[in-house]
């Protein structure tokens, strides 16, 4: 009976840790099915230079997982031509996700396309690396023409561009075209009007002419006219004696006329001179006194005045050829003036022209942007121009600049046994508006480099290329990859020659980066106008990409 017992008992053990077993062999299949599925794939393996490799990477994963593919400088030594949208296929409950890359190199040689990172909520799983050849394109020289090198030819800077500037110089134009046809329009009309001026003589006899069918006397208008027919006398007096006589007072007018019968001048009868005398001193009483006149004394003074110029002409005498001569050389001086004055009134007002047109496209776009279209800024040239996206040194640092920096020999670092690889690319000189400096350094053998006496040597270099009264502020600095840096930054000036300073200061950011047993460093200095310069370097820090070399991966790992 006890043995029954035993053998009941063994059975249910054995019972429990066969369920439990199999539950367990039950969850590891579910959690193996559950997990996501990471596969790469490349069409071809071997490429001549420049041909596109099709890279693929194929993930299978719950809907609602999150999957980070790999971007940037992960496909290093192959480039990145493109990379294409992630296709994605629905599978029941999952989702199939397939990311392309077009790859491509332009070296020929045998490379190794690194294994690439898939992170998964999370978790990170990696793809296998894949070998690839890349051939010569083969040219076969004896069918291929074959030209001379051609020689080098410097290109002319782009002139000033007046099309960016037409917008506000066209009410200019437009104001001065306007005040110079109203000049010549009325310049056309003098000349009109003095050629058809009739002499003095005749133009008086046509003016009393007119007054006779005029209806002042008819409308008991006596101040009209006594005012025209005082006006036609002083005109012809004028004209043909003095010419001051329009501007003069009756008073002044008998007084200067005295003065030139006692001159020998012209020879007056003193009874012409007391009719013009009582003529006018009769026209001011009806004019500013309102005295009425008596009845035909109108009538009677316009024969009287016609009298007085008929006499007039009598006693003035015909002018000699000295005269003249004269005449027509103090005409011609006076002509001259004339255009003188014509001249300047129109420099005068193109000038005012220009003036009001800045001020309105001051008040309107800003006067900082008036003195950038006359005058120019260089900073603000390279901030608003095209911008170009490079690679330099190894490791590789990545960054945006205004222009592309060029290769340089650096004769600030001394040669070293220790230093396996150094290179030097820049924009400009230090005493340059814009300066740039990218640099990389690769030691020989495996040393601890620490920032902070790197960055101090960095800045002995600095202060040896010329920078004087160099004020630095330090601090930590971290890239968007996560890679960790030091920056330094300040300002000082620039060293010309001599003790010569520059009367503005110029700032800097150094950045310095170390890596893989070798240095990476990014200097930009800059000065002139702070709306541009400012904004400038921004964009230029902000750009930087490193290379994320193999020792930093591990450790990400």
């Amino acid at each position: 009976m006890q043995m029954k017992e035993n053998k009941s008992y063994k059975a249910k053990i054995l019972f429990l840790e066969l369920t439990r077993n199999l539950f367990m062999l039950f969850l590891f299949f579910k959690v193996c099915l559950s997990q996501a599925q990471v596969s790469s794939s490349i069409d071809t393996t071997q490429i001549r230079i420049g041909e596109e490799i099709i890279y693929s990477i194929q993930v299978e994963v719950d809907s609602t997982a999150l999957v980070l593919f790999p971007e940037g400088q992960s496909f290093n030594p192959l480039e990145v031509i493109d990379s294409y949208d992630i296709d994605t296929t629905r599978l029941q409950d999952k989702i199939r996700l397939i990311k392309k890359y077009g790859l491509t190199q332009f070296d020929s040689g045998s490379y190794t396309l690194p294994s690439q990172r898939v992170v998964i909520n999370n978790k990170s799983f990696n793809t296998d690396s894949v070998n690839l050849e890349v051939f010569n394109v083969l040219v076969d020289t004896t069918k291929q023409k074959m030209f001379h090198i051609k020689p080098a030819f410097e290109v002319e800077e782009p002139g000033f561009d007046f099309e960016k500037l037409l917008y506000w110089i066209a009410p200019i134009l437009l104001i001065i075209g306007i005040v110079a046809f109203l000049f010549f329009r009325r310049r056309k009309r003098k000349k009109t009007e003095s050629a058809k001026q009739l002499p003095p003589y005749e133009e008086a006899i046509e003016a009393l002419k007119v007054l006779d069918h005029s209806n002042f006397l008819e409308n008991d208008n006596s101040k009209s006219y006594y005012s025209s027919l005082t006006e036609i006398l002083k005109r012809y007096i004028g004209r043909e004696v003095d010419d001051a006589a329009l501007e003069s007072t009756s008073n002044e007018l008998i007084d200067r006329l005295i003065l030139h019968k006692d001159a020998g001048s012209f020879d007056f009868d003193t009874e012409t001179i007391n009719k013009i005398d009582k003529i006018l001193k009769r026209a001011d009483l009806i004019k500013f006194a309102k005295m009425k006149e008596l009845e035909g004394q109108a009538k009677t003074d316009r024969t009287v005045v016609e009298d007085i110029i008929n006499e007039t002409k009598e006693i003035i005498p015909e002018p000699t050829e000295e005269e003249l001569l004269k005449n027509k050389l103090y005409l011609e001086e006076l002509r001259k003036k004339q255009l003188k004055r014509k001249r300047i009134k129109i420099v005068l007002t193109a000038f005012a022209s220009v003036i009001i047109a800045a001020v309105i496209f001051g008040s309107i776009k800003g006067f900082d942007e008036l003195k950038d279209k006359i005058l120019g800024n260089e900073m603000r040239n390279l901030s608003e121009g095209r911008w170009i996206k490079s690679e330099y040194g190894s490791p590789l640092i990545v960054v945006e600049t205004p222009r592309v920096l060029i290769r340089t020999l650096d004769s600030l670092v001394p040669k070293s046994v220790l230093i396996k690889r150094k290179s030097l690319f820049t924009y400009g000189h230090i005493n340059d508006l814009l300066y740039i400096r990218v640099s990389t350094i690769k030691f020989n053998q495996e040393q601890k480099l620490e920032l902070e006496s790197s960055l101090d040597m960095s800045l002995e270099l600095l202060e040896k290329a010329g920078a004087k009264n160099l004020v630095v502020k330090r601090e930590d600095f971290e890239t968007e990859n996560g890679i960790k840096g030091i920056k330094a930054y300040g300002d000082f000036h620039v060293q010309v020659s001599g003790n010569k300073l520059l009367k503005k200061k110029s700032s800097y950011e150094l950045l310095l980066f170390a890596q893989e047993n070798g240095l990476q460093e990014v200097l930009v200095v800059y000065e002139g106008d702070s709306r541009f310069s400012e904004a400038i370097k921004d964009r230029i820090i902000n750009s930087i990409e490193l290379e994320i070399t193999q020792e930093k991966k591990k450790k990400n790992e």
